[in-house]
C-alpha cells in the first residue's frame, strides 16, 4: 500500500486534477482484495451513494490497539478515496486515530474543492466510521 507521505508528494507533483482522478483510481486498483465474509451491512458505511465497506483487524486492546484496515467500493474515484483514508489511517493506534485532524491531513489534497457533493459526504461517512471504530476500541 502506498503511505500517505507518498499520496500527499505525488498529488503535489500532479497538476491536472485529471491526472489527480487517475491516480486516485490506480491507489484503489492498488488495494489488497476485500475479504468477501465481510461484504455485508455490518461493514458498509452509510451515507456514501456508492457501496462502501470497511473492515478492521485489531492488534491488541485499549487505545493502544493497532487498526489494520481494509477497505473496498464498487465505484473506482471512491475505491481510491478509500486507500487514501486507509493510507492515513491503517497501521495507528486507536488512539493515535482518535486525536488524529484529519482535516489537517487531508488539506493538502484539495479533495473537498473537487469532488461532488456526493463523494464529499461519502468520505465524510468514511471517515466517521474509521473515527468511531477507533473511539469504541479505545474506550
Amino acid at each position: 500500500m502506498t503511505s500517505f507521505e507518498d499520496i500527499l508528494a505525488d498529488f503535489a507533483f500532479l497538476d491536472d486534477w485529471d491526472d489527480r482522478y487517475k491516480y486516485l483510481i490506480d491507489l484503489g486498483r492498488d488495494l489488497a482484495p476485500y475479504p468477501e465474509d465481510r461484504r455485508d451491512e455490518a461493514h458498509k458505511v452509510r451515507g456514501c451513494a456508492s457501496q462502501v465497506w470497511l473492515a478492521s483487524d485489531i492488534e491488541g486492546a485499549g487505545g493502544d490497539a493497532v487498526l489494520r484496515l481494509r477497505g473496498d467500493s464498487d465505484a473506482h474515484i471512491v475505491k481510491g478515496l478509500v486507500a487514501v483514508l486507509l493510507a492515513l489511517y491503517s497501521g495507528k493506534t486507536a488512539a493515535a486515530i482518535s486525536e488524529l485532524d484529519d482535516d489537517a491531513a487531508l488539506a493538502p489534497l484539495d479533495l473537498a474543492g473537487h469532488l461532488t457533493p456526493q463523494r464529499s459526504n461519502g468520505l465524510a461517512s468514511m471517515r466517521a466510521k474509521i473515527k468511531a471504530i477507533a473511539s469504541d476500541i479505545a474506550s
